[in-house]
């Protein structure tokens, strides 16, 4: 896999997990590769961010069992903003069901905690900041 920085513009990525370190690790990990990561405790602060500037993100990476506002309402607010980014939702013990809201909602990708750094990062660099961000 080439290193996406090298191939073009780094990728703005905001994650929201309430996991303090596993917002770390993809920090640091994705920011390897050169991409910019933002991260934020819950869905009610990606959410602020994201509506107060929908076009600084390329990407949203989002849990779903965070508190105060969850990744499903995170993305179904989203939906309703000026966002034109593209959506993945990271999480474990996610039902059909709810997976199925996700799906109804256009996200581009459901990964499964945990995940292969490596997988993770080749799913990111596929991701053409051409095609995503509207500037």
């Amino acid at each position: 896999m080439s290193n996406p920085s090298s191939a073009g513009q780094p990728l703005r990525i905001l994650y929201a997990d309430d996991m303090r370190e596993l917002r770390h690790l993809i920090q640091v990990c994705l920011g390897r590769d050169g991409h910019v990561v933002e991260t934020h405790p819950d869905g009610a602060e990606a959410l602020e961010r994201l509506t107060a500037a929908p076009h600084d993100f390329d990407v949203l990476l989002t849990d779903h069992h965070m508190p105060r506002m969850n990744g499903l309402e995170l993305v179904e607010h989203l939906r309703k903003t000026a966002f034109v980014g593209k959506i993945l939702v990271f999480s474990s013990e996610l039902d059909e069901s709810i997976a199925d809201e996700y799906r109804k909602l256009g996200v581009d990708y459901i990964l499964p905690k945990p995940i292969v750094p490596a997988t993770l990062r080749t799913i990111i660099a596929s991701l053409s900041p051409q095609q995503i961000h509207v500037a």
